[in-house]
């Protein structure tokens, strides 16, 4: 694999030079006010990202996975029951975690390529009249299948139902890249990672906790250390962590939220739409399809794309990386050998979107597929000709 190229994974995304400048920094005393001074800002800085003035957030060394865990750890109990929707692999592996800490798991079970059911959530919650389900667990986009939920809904359904459920919302390959609302859409606990539109290191944990979800920390009975809320939140009054943080990491998320910012956030979801729109112009021009069933599921941060009956999609990519140095993503669980990704998230433009759909191109006409050489680049070049303008200006002078 050549470190000259971009990756067209969906995370760990390519770091811009400015971010990796921001992480040199030399070892600082953890205890001392110069932390303390860079650690505020950070945390008030996400909580910009994720539009919430009333949460809380929280910012472990660890990354997704380990915000999942403290998301449920802190605010439940074993026994408890929740409520959640397979329809991708990281939705299985969340409801997978929650059985292991000894929850009691309803599973709606849907198919790979579609969104949340927020229709049969609400069926479930109304009929759930003794109020035994203690939270929803709702996955933003789902990474294995190019698919993005309707969180807005799902917040629909449980108020329709007059449920008391906290929603939990899994954020991470769509936080800082596509439009998040924690308050407007009363998520309670909101879980990302710094690796992806955040565009820095694997190593972070983001944790958004409305006043809700904090006031259940006392009663949750799941056993908890290094991923305690309550040390934590003990810690910040101090300026500090409860053991040792990772600075470099930190230091990095400062400078992330000032370029998210610069760059103007309406602007960078619009530049993520615009880079995943060229993407999927060239998919049609290929004659393939997504497996994201519906436009209204497409997902801006990555495409899983279905490869033609009798071919291999997972043969795209290790062709791709063995010959090209060029990675993009496999296909996971029911899609396995079904679709190959293109990771569209974070640290992109035109020019580098251009590079993987060109590099792909090549891949399969190397494997025989029934694809026409240049007719997914000429599309994605009409649509990003015709479409850029001020949002890729101001990323070019934020970058």
């Amino acid at each position: 694999m050549s470190t000259q190229n971009p990756v067209f994974i969906p995370g760990p995304t390519n770091i811009p030079d400015r971010l990796r400048r921001a992480i040199d920094v030399p070892t600082i005393d953890h205890r001392s006010s110069l932390f303390a001074e860079a650690f505020r800002p950070a945390v008030d800085g996400v909580k910009r990202i994720l539009k919430t003035r009333t949460g809380e957030v929280i910012i472990f060394p660890a990354t997704g996975t380990g915000g999942w865990e403290a998301a449920i750890t802190n605010t439940l109990s074993p026994g408890d029951k929740v409520l959640a929707a397979r329809h991708g692999m990281f939705s299985h592996r969340w409801i997978d975690l929650c059985t292991r800490h000894g929850l009691d798991v309803e599973v709606i079970e849907a198919d790979w390529g579609e969104g949340l059911p927020a229709d049969r959530f609400e069926a479930a919650l109304t009929a759930d009249t003794g109020h035994r389900i203690k939270a929803v667990l709702a996955t933003h986009n789902e990474t294995a299948t190019g698919v993005r939920s309707d969180i807005a809904a799902v917040r629909k359904a449980l108020d329709a139902a007059r449920h008391p459920a906290l929603l939990y919302v899994d954020g991470v390959s769509s936080i800082a890249s596509m439009d998040f609302r924690m308050d407007e859409w009363g998520v309670d606990l909101a879980v990302t990672g710094s690796q992806k539109g955040f565009m820095l290191p694997a190593g972070l944990a983001i944790i958004g906790i409305s006043p809700k979800a904090q006031a259940a920390m006392e009663k949750a009975r799941c056993a908890r250390c290094f991923f305690d809320f309550r040390d934590m939140l003990s810690s910040y009054q101090r300026g500090g962590y409860p053991y040792t943080p990772p600075i470099n990491l930190i230091f990095g998320l400062v400078e992330s939220v000032k370029m998210l910012e610069q760059e103007g956030l309406p602007n960078v979801f619009a530049r993520h739409f615009r880079i995943a729109e060229g993407i999927r112009k060239a998919v049609e021009a290929w004659g393939l399809t997504l497996c994201a069933r519906d436009p209204r599921l497409y997902s801006n941060t990555v495409s899983a794309i279905v490869v033609p009956s009798g071919l291999d999609g997972t043969k795209v990519v290790t062709h791709a990386a063995e010959k090209f140095g060029v990675a993009f993503g496999v296909g996971l669980g029911e899609v396995a050998g079904k679709v190959f990704r293109i990771g569209h998230l974070g640290s992109m433009t035109d020019v580098m979107a251009l590079s993987g759909i060109a590099t792909a191109e090549m891949v399969m006409a190397d494997l025989d597929f029934p694809v026409p050489l240049g007719s997914g680049v000429r599309a994605a070049q009409d649509y990003y000709r015709a479409t850029n303008g001020v949002a890729h200006r101001v990323t070019s002078k934020a970058a």
